[in-house]
């Protein structure tokens, strides 16, 4: 559109350079505030969402005083997860009530972390079916899955073309 208006200009003859240099530097200059911006995509942007997962009865991930995750039916306090942006596509999960970062072991196993880690950070990638995945970024591969029966899956284990691993983030 900018280039058929461009085009209309010069051939009205009003200052054709004129309008081509405007043009070109406008052009660079949103270049720039463009790659500046995505760097900073939702940067530190903090969410409270719960995690839920259309597998068997339907689940929601809770982290427990204890620091072991599980899935539960109904909603409670211990399925409120502040999700926060740390990297262009990558969150972390801190539990609003127990005080656990949702985090990854090297074998797979999720579990509850005190303190913030390379462990807790997690890749989100909107699947097909508009579920998202979280992938684990210490551990390539090996994503978030909650069983039919409620019990966290090993990261190992699952794929992204199980449904246990397809999560809805609930307001």
């Amino acid at each position: 559109m900018c280039r058929i208006y461009l085009r209309r200009k010069q051939n009205l003859g009003t200052g054709g350079k004129h309008w081509q240099t405007l043009w070109a530097t406008s052009l660079s200059l949103d270049k720039r505030e463009v790659t500046a911006r995505d760097g900073e995509y939702l940067l530190g942007i903090k969410r409270l969402r719960r995690l839920y997962c259309n597998v068997g009865i339907g689940f929601h991930i809770q982290i427990l005083p204890n620091g072991k995750i599980t899935g539960v039916h109904n909603e409670n306090r211990h399925t409120l997860l502040e999700m926060s942006t740390v990297e262009r596509g990558v969150v972390t999960m801190f539990g609003m009530r127990s005080g656990f970062f949702v985090a990854m072991s090297h074998k797979g196993k999720l579990y509850g972390s005190g303190h913030y880690s390379d462990e807790c950070k997690f890749k989100e990638k909107l699947l097909a079916n508009n579920y998202n995945a979280y992938e684990s970024v210490a551990y390539p591969c090996m994503y978030i899955g909650i069983s039919k029966t409620g019990k966290t899956k090993r990261g190992n284990r699952v794929t992204t073309n199980m449904t246990m691993t397809h999560f809805l983030p609930r307001i």
